[in-house]
């Protein structure tokens, strides 16, 4: 099982506006589900109604996307882990943004989701650009911490902790433990406060 996380390619998708918050992510009334199995249909419920088919995960130009783009403070709010299921449950494998809050970021992580920063210009053009032919392939590569749309590329970045966990697949803590589940079994048969009948 391989979990690294280093190049994310496909199309971009961008939502324009600062401090949107967990609860127009996902408003609080999708939060009773037992699994985040069906939040993608949800996301951005509110203001996908109140913008009658023109918000950015309604138009057909975007569907299948994958890199959001967003501006500064996504994700404040509520600490609610169900803003970045719902956005993973629509599609989305990556951000790139101004800045993002930090359990909202941390949330991701823990998800394998990249949440990288750029300056408000780039992240702009890259608004822009994505506007202008939503076809045009993109790809963020945490190797070389660039975003890539078109024949244009730009600086993103990301702390060096997040970015080494995405690299090295340490971000996945489940799936750490699976993969060493026989030097798991055999500490544990060393313990002497354990047994196993």
């Amino acid at each position: 099982m391989s979990s690294e996380v280093i190049k994310i390619s496909g199309r971009g998708i961008a939502l324009v506006g600062n401090d949107i918050d967990t609860d127009r992510i996902i408003p609080a009334r999708f939060l009773r589900c037992v699994t985040f199995d069906g939040l993608g249909e949800q996301v951005f419920k509110d203001d996908r109604t109140q913008t009658q088919g023109n918000h950015s995960f309604d138009q057909p130009q975007y569907q299948g996307a994958n890199l959001l783009v967003v501006n500064g403070n996504f994700g404040c709010g509520s600490s609610r882990e169900h803003a970045p299921q719902a956005i993973a449950r629509w599609g989305i494998q990556a951000l790139i943004g101004e800045s993002f809050a930090e359990i909202f970021f941390g949330n991701c992580v823990a998800m394998g989701i990249p949440c990288v920063t750029a300056e408000p210009a780039i992240v702009k053009a890259l608004q822009e650009a994505i506007a202008a032919n939503p076809q045009t392939p993109m790809t963020l590569d945490l190797d070389t911490l660039e975003v890539t749309l078109g024949d244009k590329k730009y600086p993103v970045s990301l702390a060096a902790g997040p970015r080494q966990m995405f690299i090295s697949g340490t971000w996945d803590s489940c799936g750490q433990l699976i993969q060493s589940a026989d030097k798991i079994r055999e500490t544990a048969a060393k313990l002497p406060y354990l047994s196993f009948a």
